[in-house]
């Protein structure tokens, strides 16, 4: 007699396990089949035969557990264990619910998505797992097979590895869990050891626990990089970076390598040279044979919202209830010295001390008007490009997302109002001499950018 579980029988692993005529099969989610098809002829008292089916049903029960993947759905739910699986309409959150786990649709990029961690009651993300792989939103997944790795997979792309065991692991000790910390981590339970964790691998946020540095046993680098822009629609790597300089034992932000702002020397616990006091958080340096890094924890453990985050147009600020401003690398013009500022360039002669670009809002003038579509461009990049081009008067983005750049070649016909869209213009020193238009135009005719 020869028995098949099909993928529309109601309960397979019941109607298997209920054989009086047993076969030996492998149940997994897609199918019952049968391994091999035979029939075992048992004369056994009636003692023997029950005994047989008892541990017959516990061998089959073990084997379609143990190839089963379950689809999380409960939100109070925080960990995957092996073989579960996190799809779109599911979500992880820690236990104390200070921090959820899902895959987030992008707005601009039609049905792509990434796998982030955001704070109960924000819609901003603190990490995210692809921010330079999207995935297709109706078929992503993020999975812990049945060998301990770790991956998100889709329909597009190639399967996204976060962790693979180098060497064979205790599969049933291993548990990937969103602690309350926001911090993500894959571990072996049995043994209290961590085998990766999403506070290795920082975007744009630092957390109280998070660290910045190097870890010289590993060689990781724990740095910060921003989004390409400040807006939700691409949070693809940008150029700016926050690191900690264990030499000079002071933070750095750098604009594609170039150190653009320092934090300065450690005053007090909660004090940097050039970041103001914060009493409600301490720092902690740390300097060994193990690893040179920075850290902060708060004085009050329920204020979980206390993160810092580096911006798109090089700004850190700290996304607590206050919405301080911790540095301002996007006013350092390569010149000044102020506030942190570091000097890597002179200052072109058509420009004045003092000058800077100052954000408006409105509907700028598109007549006068070069661009570059290019799209490794960002906010930033158009600043230093306007600044060295005396041409320049402004700028402003040329896509939706953030990317490109459009110049002004005169700071007049610009409409300043309520509405519109957001454009920077120069805002020149009233003590400073103004140059004319016609003496930049000379100056600087062949660096003018071309619409295309």
């Amino acid at each position: 007699m020869s028995v098949s579980c099909r993928r529309d029988t109601p309960n397979p692993r019941s109607v298997c396990a209920s054989l009086s005529i047993y076969n030996k099969e492998v149940c997994t989610t897609s199918d019952c089949h049968l391994k091999h098809n035979f029939i075992l002829i048992m004369v056994l008292s009636s003692a023997q035969r029950k005994t047989q089916f008892l541990l017959l049903f516990t061998y089959l029960c073990l084997w379609c557990t143990d190839n089963t993947s379950i689809y999380v759905k409960a939100e109070n739910i925080d960990s995957l264990k092996l073989g579960d699986k996190l799809n779109a309409t599911s979500k992880l959150c820690s236990k104390l619910g200070k921090y959820c786990m899902n895959f987030e649709k992008l707005t601009y990029f039609g049905n792509l998505a990434y796998l982030s961690i955001s704070p109960r009651g924000n819609n901003w993300y603190v990490w995210i797992a692809n921010r330079d792989q999207p995935v297709d939103m109706d078929s992503a997944v993020l999975s812990l097979n049945q060998s301990g790795a770790l991956k998100i997979e889709s329909n597009i792309g190639e399967p996204i590895i976060l962790y693979d065991s180098p060497q064979p692991l205790n599969r049933s000790t291993i548990v990937a869990t969103l602690l309350d910390t926001g911090n993500f981590v894959l571990e072996d339970i049995q043994k209290n050891i961590v085998l990766w964790q999403s506070f290795d691998h920082p975007t744009d946020s630092l957390l109280p626990g998070m660290k910045l540095g190097v870890n010289h046993k590993t060689g990781q680098n724990w740095s910060l990089v921003s989004w390409i822009s400040n807006s939700k629609l691409l949070a693809a790597s940008g150029p700016f970076r926050l690191d900690w300089e264990p030499i000079g034992r002071e933070l750095v932000i750098k604009h594609r390598e170039e150190v653009y702002w320092k934090s300065g020397k450690l005053i007090r616990p909660n004090k940097f040279e050039h970041i103001a006091e914060d009493k409600e958080v301490q720092y902690t340096l740390v300097s060994n044979e193990s690893e040179d890094s920075f850290s902060f924890t708060l004085s009050n453990d329920e204020d979980f919202t206390t993160i810092w985050a580096l911006m798109g147009n090089g700004q850190l600020i700290n996304r607590n209830r206050k919405g301080d401003t911790l540095a301002r690398a996007d006013v350092c013009y390569g010149y000044n010295t102020d506030n942190g500022c570091q000097k890597y360039e002179d200052k072109p002669a058509c420009r004045n001390f003092s000058d800077v670009f100052a954000s408006k809002i409105g509907y700028p003038n598109m007549a006068m008007l070069n661009c570059t579509g290019n799209t490794s461009y960002t906010i930033s990049d158009c600043q230093a490009m306007c600044w060295r081009n005396c041409s320049c008067f402004g700028f402003k983005k040329f896509h939706t997302n953030g990317t490109g750049c459009m110049f002004f070649l005169s700071s007049e016909g610009h409409n300043i109002a309520a509405g519109g869209e957001e454009f920077y213009l120069l805002r020149k020193n009233i003590q400073g001499i103004y140059v004319s238009k016609s003496f930049y135009q000379l100056e600087s005719e062949k660096n003018i950018y071309t619409c295309y």
